[in-house]
C-alpha cells in the first residue's frame, strides 16, 4: 500500500455488531483522513430497492443472495478505491488486503440504548430485536461464508466503546493509522 504525501492512502476496515459506534467513528475517520467511506448495507439494500430494513432482513435469513451482493459491493468498493474506510459487520473478514482492522464492542444495553436513541422506540424492544439479529447474522455468516464473528482476535485493534467517545475512539485509530501510512511512505521508491 503507497503512502502520498498530497491525500493518505489507507484502507482501513471496521467491524462491530449494531449499535457500537461503527458508522459514527468511520465518518470521523473518513472525515479527517480525506478519504470516501463505504458503509453498504442492509439499509442501503432496502432503500435503493423500496424496501422496508425488516423485509430484507426477513429475505436475507432463507435467501443467501442478499448478503452476498451487500458483501460483494462493498469489497468491489474498497478494492476500486485508492484508500478508504469501510465499514460493516464482515468488512474486518472480508476486505483481506485492508491495512488497518478495527473491531469495535459494546454491551447489548448500550448497543440498545444507542439504537433507541438513533431511531427511536423502546429499549427492551430493540434489545430482543438486535439480540435476534445477532443470532441469526452469527449463524448466516457462519454458513455462507465459515465466517465466526465472535472470533475478531487477528484485528489491529479491538476497542470497547461502552465508555469512550467516538471522537476518542477516532483519534486512537487515527495514531496508528498515520504509523502505518508513514512506515508505508518509507517504503516508496
Amino acid at each position: 500500500m503507497g503512502y502520498n504525501m498530497k491525500k493518505n492512502i489507507i484502507k482501513i476496515a471496521v467491524s462491530g455488531k449494531s449499535g457500537c459506534g461503527n458508522t459514527t467513528v468511520c465518518k470521523l475517520l473518513a472525515g479527517t483522513l480525506d478519504l470516501p467511506i463505504i458503509n453498504f448495507t442492509f439499509r442501503s439494500l432496502a432503500e435503493e430497492r423500496g424496501l422496508e430494513f425488516e423485509k430484507v432482513l426477513e429475505l436475507a435469513a432463507t435467501d443467501d443472495s442478499w448478503d452476498r451482493e451487500v458483501d460483494t459491493r462493498q469489497v468491489k468498493l474498497a478494492r476500486e478505491s485508492e484508500g478508504c474506510v469501510i465499514g460493516s459487520r464482515l468488512a474486518v473478514w472480508m476486505l483481506e488486503d485492508a491495512d488497518l482492522k478495527i473491531y469495535l464492542t459494546a454491551t447489548p444495553e448500550v448497543r440498545a440504548q444507542r439504537i433507541a436513541k438513533r431511531e427511536g422506540g423502546s429499549i427492551e424492544d430493540i434489545a430482543r430485536f438486535t439480540a435476534e439479529r445477532d443470532r441469526q447474522d452469527h449463524a448466516r455468516y457462519l454458513r455462507i461464508y465459515n465466517i465466526d464473528t465472535n472470533k475478531y482476535d487477528f484485528v489491529d485493534m479491538v476497542i470497547d466503546t461502552n465508555n469512550t467517545p467516538p471522537q476518542e475512539i477516532a483519534d486512537n485509530i487515527l495514531k496508528k493509522a498515520r504509523e502505518i501510512m508513514d512506515k508505508n511512505a518509507g517504503k516508496q521508491p
